[in-house]
């Protein structure tokens, strides 16, 4: 299949590439761009006339429910919704159930992935067994049967010992840890940020000193190991500085940032609104300013969604009993390019925050338009508004706490190694 895409603005943050080219991709792959190649006659033509030509996003933690939670969500109806948002390549966690702590496992997630040929799933192996804390998982293996890293998701390894021997096995393999920064016991209970808004609803709430104590053992086992370490969804002004720091010190330490982080503050909860029940929680307005310049000054690595789907009569609870978690997939963008837009930044900026950075994170052949690259593309209107309906996403989870919100940026076309996975209506 020869596809020709043309008349479009192309955006390739990681090859300073910003202007109209006319892209040509052929078996799968990009095999020019601007420049026609010799006798290639395209089988399909995708007018981009008005629309941005950008690398698929990739996304930096996805939960996608399936093995064992499917009544929350299936893989299929995520994969869908990742490609309906310009998603072509993912992480997903590993506390499914089972726990993605067997190479078994993995290797048959990646075999169902293949079959429905939607985005690309990169599984993340349980660090310790069953997400228990205790027993180091069998880390090679699960990197042969296709794992880019290794996570605890939202559960902390109390055990030091336990996490500096996770990070010297991991440094002598040149392996990446993806972990969550929050100190348990602070946190026990806890629903909402420890501050105003808590107190007056009387809902328990979680210092920020919960990920700055967390923060603080994580990076010193760090610097003294060299392992490399990612630190998941960052929450305080805090943790900012910290990484901050820790990167001029030489640390090989990377973070992002929840796209839920960067829009809405502790006040959005208001009248107990189970969709603002996140984790990390939703913080003050001096952390949300403290991330964004976190991003702007490459602090903060990249944008993740945090799309962690929940069946709708688990959010009809009261919000301290509530399960965690929102829809992200198909608001990425939108939320990213509102967030730059907010901040007066060239949207190759925003670009760069979901697709080059995190596949650098990753380690992944993803996230440029490079020749020769395979052609995972993003095709999308920078300035057509949508409102935020629910019933219209993809995603088999429809709580999101941006519901009725009218947003620009619009996904257009979709394709995954050069097949058209996606076509809006």
């Amino acid at each position: 299949m020869k596809i020709l895409i043309k008349n479009g603005r192309v955006i390739d943050p990681k090859n300073n590439i910003d202007s109209k080219l006319d892209v040509f991709i052929a078996a799968g792959k990009i095999v020019g761009l601007g420049k026609s190649p010799d006798s290639f006659v395209a089988n399909q033509t995708i007018d981009a006339s008005g629309l941005i030509v950008c690398p698929g996003l990739v996304d930096l933690s996805t939960r996608l429910r399936e093995p064992g939670n499917e009544y929350k969500a299936t893989l299929e109806s995520e994969l869908q919704a990742a490609v309906a948002g310009g998603v072509t390549s993912l992480a997903c966690q590993p506390d499914t159930n089972p726990v993605l702590d067997e190479p078994g496992l993995v290797e048959m997630l990646k075999h169902r992935t293949k079959q429905l040929n939607l985005a690309r799933v990169y599984p993340l192996g349980a660090l310790t067994r069953q997400l228990q804390g205790k027993e180091l998982a069998e880390m090679g293996a699960l990197r042969e049967a296709g794992c880019v890293g290794y996570s605890q998701a939202n559960i902390a390894i109390t055990d030091t010992q336990v996490l500096w021997r996770a990070m010297e096995y991991a440094a002598t393999f040149g392996f990446t840890l993806f972990l969550h920064a929050e100190e348990p016991f602070l946190a026990k209970g806890g629903v909402a940020h420890d501050g105003e808004v808590a107190s007056r609803l009387g809902l328990k709430g979680i210092p920020s000193a919960a990920e700055a104590l967390a923060l603080a053992s994580i990076l010193r086992i760090a610097k003294e190991t060299g392992a490399r370490v990612h630190i998941s969804r960052l929450s305080t002004a805090d943790g900012v500085d910290m990484i901050r720091n820790a990167k001029k010190q030489g640390v090989n330490i990377s973070c992002d940032v929840s796209a839920n982080q960067l829009h809405l503050t502790e006040h959005d909860i208001a009248y107990f609104n189970a969709n603002c029940h996140l984790k990390p929680p939703l913080r003050t307005q001096r952390d949300k300013e403290s991330l964004s310049a976190g991003l702007q000054d490459g602090t903060v690595d990249a944008i993740c969604s945090d799309h962690t789907p929940v069946d709708d009569d688990a959010k009809l609870a009261p919000f301290a009993e509530a399960e965690l978690g929102a829809t992200g997939l198909e608001l990425l963008l939108a939320l990213t390019l509102k967030w730059a837009q907010q901040e007066k930044l060239a949207i190759s900026h925003a670009i760069a925050c979901i697709s080059s950075a995190s596949a650098r994170i990753l380690g992944i052949p993803a996230g440029d338009l490079s020749v020769n690259a395979d052609a995972d593309i993003c095709i999308f209107d920078a300035n057509e508004y949508w409102k935020v309906e629910p019933k219209a996403l993809k995603s088999q989870g429809k709580n999101t706490p941006f519901s009725g919100l009218e947003i620009a940026g619009k996904v257009k076309v979709t394709l995954v190694h050069g097949q058209v996975v996606y076509q809006s209506e």
